[in-house]
């Protein structure tokens, strides 16, 4: 196992990381490789883990990843507490809930979090997380309190990422990235704020799907090819760990084949969208174009029912708006040159076509 700096926090940590949502016990149906695990079970994985090398394991506030909170601190006290580090988040934006819930997790776990994020940061509460009183400043002050170690934000959305990479409470950053979304590794990459912040991926094999088609050590090294800390795997078993961990690297960007390659490889399967999610084609009426085109991927590699559902909450009126709209600025910022309206159009015709064929089943 190699190590990396995490920002300015002064920890080292190990390059493949331990994402405990597979190890929990609950309902999670999108959930890949769900395996439902008691404690013992989920504790030989996390200890086969550690005997790997890895040394930061990453969850969530109890219900949103289950159990895994309590697994972990269990973990935790079984190890030693000083051999590992702890990365947490909960999904609060305002700063009152956001400092009882860090509570919450510290009860939880039975010690402190090294690491805190909000979790899941979007634009309908950017501004309340960042504001005064808002989640940022409560985490800042759970610093200072020595309840946390490091403040963090995650999102899947890069505008935020880079707005925490600017803010100054902010130590860490977690986004999401892939072999096929390699669209913000990309902008990171290319903004030298971010080299200031620990940074740690996640959705390394987009959501379970993408080992199916590309080697699991393409898969991680691809997103190590990049600026970044750590590439967050969900673990779930003793196999998952030896690959997620015992892997070997090769040369330092032998794994990041071009995107082009992806798609040649995709296509063997289906038609797909060249798009890497980039998130640079803003719409004017406010549909998220490259989580439309995502679904649409999605849909196409394995998760078609719950890709499916996604993509039936408002493309009919994406579809419309993009009818009728002479804006087209999006087009204009694609990078990839993707004729935005005639994919939507795609989009919107698979789902008719698949919500007619099941209504038809019934």
């Amino acid at each position: 196992m190699r190590y990396r700096k995490l920002g300015c926090t002064g920890l080292r940590v190990s390059e493949t990381s331990f994402g405990t949502i597979p190890i929990l016990q609950g309902n999670a149906p999108v959930l890949p490789d769900y395996y439902n695990l008691d404690d013992d079970t989920a504790l030989a994985v996390m200890e086969y883990a550690f005997q790997l090398g890895c040394n930061l394991y990453d969850t969530a506030i109890v219900p949103e990843y289950g159990d895994a909170e309590l697994k972990l601190g269990k973990f935790a006290a079984h190890i030693g507490r000083e051999k590992i580090i702890i990365s947490d988040k909960a999904r609060f934006f305002d700063g009152n809930a956001m400092y009882q819930a860090v509570l919450e997790s510290c009860k939880n776990l039975g010690t402190w979090a090294d690491l805190y994020f909000v979790h899941q940061a979007d634009a309908e509460h950017e501004d309340e997380i960042f504001q005064k009183g808002g989640a940022l400043d409560a985490l800042t002050e759970l610093k200072q309190e020595g309840k946390i170690g490091f403040v963090g934000v995650a999102s899947h959305y890069y505008d935020i990422l880079l707005r925490g990479a600017r803010d100054a409470r902010v130590d860490v950053l977690q986004g999401s990235g892939n072999l096929l979304e390699r669209g913000m590794l990309e902008r990171i990459q290319a903004e030298p704020v971010f080299r200031e912040k620990g940074i740690l991926i996640n959705k390394v094999y987009a959501a379970g799907i993408l080992p199916a088609f590309f080697p699991t050590s393409t898969l991680i090294q691809a997103v190590l090819s990049y600026p970044v800390s750590s590439a967050l795997i969900g673990v779930g078993t003793i196999d998952q760990a030896q690959t997620a961990f015992a892997w070997k690297p090769k040369g330092e960007r032998d794994g990041l084949i071009s995107f082009e390659e992806v798609l040649s490889i995709l296509e063997k399967e289906f038609d797909p969208i060249p798009c890497h999610r980039c998130q640079k084609c803003n719409c004017a009426y406010g549909t998220e174009i490259h989580t439309l085109f995502r679904q649409y991927q999605y849909y196409f590699l394995g998760k078609d029912s719950w890709a499916l559902h996604k993509l039936s909450m408002g493309i009919e009126q994406s579809a419309r708006w993009c009818r009728t709209c002479t804006d087209m600025s999006c087009l204009t910022m694609c990078p990839m040159k993707i004729r935005i309206p005639d994919e939507i159009e795609r989009v919107w015709r698979l789902v008719q076509n698949r919500e007619s064929f099941v209504r038809r089943g019934r």
